[in-house]
């Protein structure tokens, strides 16, 4: 069974007040907090062995999962801390948890995919990293990753450029060697770690034909709420 890091513990300023008492990862969908429709899927995947990174509010989804066994998957939990560490810093805080190769997800992305089979194609390569990019033409999304050769020459979400028609669809693969460009403790975004993969040229870019859905916007919950209810 595969390795899978979900990301869950941001604030979620872009939902509130939704998110003014519970985290972004609980919000329920049709009856389930979000991450179990996450679970769900990994599990589907023969994804099973899952470490949760909290930080806002994470007691909550430590009560409501508890060690998975309940949901047929094993979970572990790292936590931030006293102060919040960022994305990037919060995988680097679980790193004692993790295996050689593992799967991270955001906490507010969904992405119905064959993990195995992308998994398979990472570990033919010699990268540290792989991230899986949509070919998205601003279309769901302002787009943010520029793809040659078969690896990501560029990825920023803050600076788009015309030249940029992929988007990271929110699924990243890492050997675990990768973390040791992080040092511990400290606040860092995820994006910060992938740029300098970027720069090392140690970013596969795995191109999926299939949409991503994410919940971190009011419009982006609604879309994986139709998908859900079999409407998207």
């Amino acid at each position: 069974m595969s390795q899978a890091v979900i990301l869950a513990g941001g604030l979620a300023t872009r939902l509130q007040p939704l998110t003014n008492k519970v985290p972004k990862s609980m919000l329920g969908i049709d009856g389930k907090p979000f991450l179990e429709h996450q679970l769900n899927l990994l599990k589907r995947n023969e994804v099973a062995n899952i470490v949760i990174c909290l930080g806002y509010l994470g007691d909550q989804i430590k009560d409501y999962f508890g060690d998975g066994s309940n949901f047929s998957v094993q979970i572990h939990y790292s936590q931030d801390g006293p102060k919040l560490l960022g994305t990037g810093g919060a995988l680097k805080k679980a790193e004692a948890l993790l295996e050689d190769n593992f799967f991270v997800l955001y906490g507010d992305s969904y992405l119905p995919v064959n993990y195995q089979q992308l998994m398979a194609i990472f570990c033919k390569s010699s990268k540290l990293a792989g991230m899986v990019v949509f070919k998205n033409f601003n279309r769901y999304d302002i787009s943010n990753v520029v793809v040659e050769q078969n690896l990501v020459k560029l990825y920023d979400k803050k600076q788009p450029a015309p030249e940029m028609v992929y988007i990271d669809a929110g699924l990243l693969i890492f050997k675990k060697t990768a973390l040791q460009l992080l040092k511990p403790n400290q606040y860092l975004q995820l994006e910060s770690l992938l740029q300098e993969l970027v720069k090392r040229k140690q970013l596969l870019a795995l191109e999926t034909k299939k949409r991503f859905y994410e919940i971190g916007s009011f419009n982006g919950l609604k879309e994986f709420r139709q998908l859900v209810r079999g409407v998207a």
